[in-house]
């Protein structure tokens, strides 16, 4: 028997660095470039089958380590196509709450654009 479960968070937060319009830089709490570099292990080859027992890797909001996030989880399930969070979300009761504000990146590189630099 499967048993369903539901996500903590469902609305995007104002300042998830999946939204084109934050700056991640201003972002609070401790988030920083070291911290985002880390967060590269959550994103999935687009359409890969897992290895045999590989965890799922989810990022979480930076806003509380307990949910998700959701600009994270609208990319892995879209364009990002992570078979194994697909899977698991056939049993999440509230996945069809999502709702995001604002455009997107479309990957998780572009989450983090390099700061330039003025020449002196």
């Amino acid at each position: 028997m499967t048993t369903t479960w539901k996500l903590k968070r469902t609305a995007q937060c104002k300042k998830c660095p999946w939204r084109l319009e934050v700056d991640p830089h201003d972002i609070p709490n401790g988030y920083c470039e070291t911290k985002h570099q880390a967060l590269a292990r959550t994103i999935a080859d687009p359409a890969a089958l897992p290895a045999p027992g590989e965890p799922l890797r989810a990022m979480a909001c930076h806003e509380t380590d307990d949910a998700h996030c959701v600009g994270w989880l609208n990319h892995q399930l879209g364009p990002g196509n992570n078979i194994l969070l697909r899977l698991r979300m056939l049993d999440c009761s509230n996945v069809d709450k999502l709702r995001l504000r604002g455009e997107q990146h479309k990957s998780f590189e572009a989450t983090l654009p390099v700061k330039s630099v003025a020449p002196s």
